[in-house]
């Protein structure tokens, strides 16, 4: 069984952590790849945001529905389970991974959940995921961390995989 994450994550200044140099969301999906043997593709936006972070969650808010990336997934064939991990930008996962998971055929996949938040859980991100992903068997049992506990979550994901 081949496994896949694909991910947004941001650096930068983040609530509650303050300067990273790699971001809450990236730190976790490492450790997935790690546990799982995965391949990972990082979802990264056509234009970036800004380092700090009001202004990046103002950016995103005006992504939503929007949110053009660098590099597009056109076949996940080879896969039988998919992460879908990311941050929580206003309620869900951050814009541009809808755009990373528009178009793709989901059907028969296994997909799992992942976000790093600093107190809104998984939000409605399992909801928008399964929107997204048709034809595949959702877990919405996700797993949310807490982004400042990014860095020592790798038990607590050891335990979810």
């Amino acid at each position: 069984m081949k496994s896949l994450i694909i991910y947004f994550s941001r650096a930068d200044e983040n609530y509650a952590v303050g300067y990273i140099d790699k971001g809450n969301t990236e730190i976790v999906a490492g450790f997935v790849s790690e546990l799982t043997g995965a391949d990972m593709f990082k979802v990264e936006p056509e234009t970036p945001y800004a380092a700090d972070y009001s202004t990046c969650i103002e950016e995103a808010k005006q992504r939503i529905g929007n949110a053009p990336i660098k590099e597009k997934l056109t076949d996940i064939s080879a896969y039988d389970t998919i992460f879908i991990m990311s941050p929580i930008y206003w309620g869900t996962y951050a814009p541009e991974m809808e755009t990373a998971l528009e178009g793709l055929d989901f059907a028969g996949k296994t997909v799992r959940i992942i976000c790093t938040h600093e107190g809104s859980g998984l939000s409605g991100m399992p909801a928008d995921v399964k929107k997204m992903c048709k034809g595949a068997d959702v877990d919405a049992n996700g797993l949310a961390i807490v982004g400042s506990r990014a860095k020592s979550s790798k038990k607590t994901v050891e335990r979810w995989i």
